[in-house]
């Protein structure tokens, strides 16, 4: 029998926290697809994963388009017949502030319902769009995994805690609590799928450097994806249904 090939999808690939996760998974010798909504930025990338040695490709794919999710994911069965790790990494803020925790027009009396909706489109159900389609090849994985990206931002606990990392910023309408729906989100799809042994995860990168937050996160893309990378490397006794970031469970 042929040696199985392990291969993840990556959306939003072709930059940041998504292009560190697919560089890191590569070097652990995964074949990665890295999921753009723009063919030449994703092959960009692809070419220079390829440049250090890595197994890449590119997929057109835009979580809002179902379209390209159907043909990525087709694209994915001719070519590999499989997928064993799927991130869900793209996401918008909605906002044209420097920061999604510090965007007032984000303020939930003022915001404008239509911007609400762009951000749950992308970071909600486009992270359902991207899912259920691939699920048919993820079920033909030995060890399924997926990893969801989300924020300190969407812990209802972190969030409404007076004195906590987030307090003094204003309050926001769309991008937190579209991280704190992909969180309940998840754990759906974790109890559902955890008879079947796919591993359904939350990961919180951290306060990044990266264009959602106009470079001013302190941490490197390579940092906030370490434990995005364990995550879609869990063993076969890992947890699912868990929100963690790099220290460990973050709580709901």
């Amino acid at each position: 029998m042929a040696e199985h090939r392990t291969v993840a999808l990556i959306t939003g690939a072709n930059k940041g926290i998504g292009r560190a996760t697919a560089e890191q998974l590569a070097a652990l010798g995964l074949t990665v697809v890295i999921g753009a909504r723009d063919a030449g930025r994703g092959e960009e990338t692809a070419e220079a994963l390829r440049a250090s040695g890595g197994d890449v490709h590119a997929v057109v794919l835009d979580v809002t388009d179902p379209a390209t999710v159907a043909d990525a994911a087709k694209w994915v069965e001719e070519r590999f017949g499989h997928l064993d790790v799927l991130v869900n990494n793209a996401a918008i803020t909605g906002s044209g502030q420097v920061s999604p925790l510090a965007a007032l027009d984000q303020v939930p009396s003022t915001v404008d319902v239509d911007m609400v909706r762009r951000v749950f489109e992308t970071n909600v159900f486009g992270v359902i769009t991207v899912t259920n389609a691939l699920l048919p090849l993820l079920r033909r994985s030995p060890a399924p995994r997926v990893v969801n990206l989300s924020s300190a931002a969407g812990s209802l606990s972190i969030a409404a805690d007076p004195d906590g990392p987030l307090a003094g910023l204003p309050a926001s309408a769309a991008y937190t609590p579209s991280k704190a729906a992909l969180n309940a989100l998840t754990v759906q799809y974790a109890n559902e799928l955890r008879k079947e042994g796919v591993l359904v995860n939350l990961a919180d990168p951290g306060y990044v450097d990266t264009d959602i937050n106009d470079h001013n996160g302190h941490l490197t893309p390579a940092q906030g994806a370490a434990v995005v990378v364990r995550l879609a490397t869990l063993p076969a006794d890992g947890p699912t249904g868990g929100f963690f970031n790099a220290d460990g469970p973050v709580p709901w």
